[in-house]
């Protein structure tokens, strides 16, 4: 069972402003929500005991929002203070929390829901069945994304993603993968993303992929971020 999970919270943000001018992204409400309390609260649902958040913009506004608020699990905040270590860098900066255990991975740019929870099991449940996986990834075809403008980041056959047909990617990434330390093993750089983890994953036919079969709800833009609050979302 995992346990433990790290929300990438230390983003700039720059594709909402100005509303990420004063205020971070992860602190935006979705109704009565923010994206942060509505991603520690999926989490807390499906049992994660640990959720770890590394900050780097306006971090403290984060650290001060989840010290006011309760959440019924353990909050580690990690701080990138010298300088934003990006996606990747920003996991292995974390790594030591995970005690060589495999753990989640969320954005919180993404609208959880309740309805995500049977996937996310579904996940978990092929993901310790073969025992030589190492990633997996909960991906959507992009017809299902609110936000059309994306052109897609994989394709997926089989259970396996790849990167082939680059101009014909059928499917994005949901914002939620399952993932063992082992992979930021040997790495010589501090600051990456992670698909250099990704991709060398591909390579070796060893990232796998789950399809979402819910309606792909992601704050990418201010548009997209207005016309999530013109829907008004009742998050459950």
């Amino acid at each position: 069972m995992i346990k433990k999970a790290m929300i990438l919270a230390a983003g700039f943000g720059k594709r909402i402003h100005p509303l990420t001018l004063k205020h971070p992204k992860p602190l935006l409400k979705i109704g009565k929500e923010t994206l942060l309390s509505n991603t520690l609260k999926f989490l807390k649902l499906f049992g994660i005991k640990q959720a770890v958040i590394n900050v780097h913009y306006l971090e403290e506004q984060i650290v001060d929002y989840i010290s006011r608020n309760k959440f019924d699990l353990t909050v580690t905040v990690v701080k990138e203070k010298d300088k934003i270590l990006d996606t990747g860098g920003g996991v292995l900066n974390a790594i030591q929390h995970f005690s060589n255990l495999p753990f989640l991975i969320i954005n919180p740019d993404t609208i959880w829901n309740l309805h995500y929870l049977k996937e996310l099991k579904l996940m978990e449940k092929s993901f310790f069945e073969n025992k030589k996986n190492k990633c997996s990834l909960l991906v959507v075809n992009k017809k299902k994304s609110f936000d059309q403008s994306f052109k897609g980041d994989f394709n997926l056959e089989n259970n396996l993603i790849s990167r082939k047909n680059r101009d014909d990617l059928n499917y994005i990434y949901t914002g939620l993968q399952v993932i063992k330390p082992e992979v930021f093993s040997d790495l010589d750089a501090r600051v990456f993303s992670i698909n250099r983890i990704w991709d060398k994953l591909i390579e070796t036919n060893e990232l796998h992929g789950i399809e979402s079969n819910i309606d792909f709800l992601h704050v990418s833009t201010l548009d997209i971020y207005k016309s999530l609050l013109e829907k008004n979302l009742n998050i459950k």
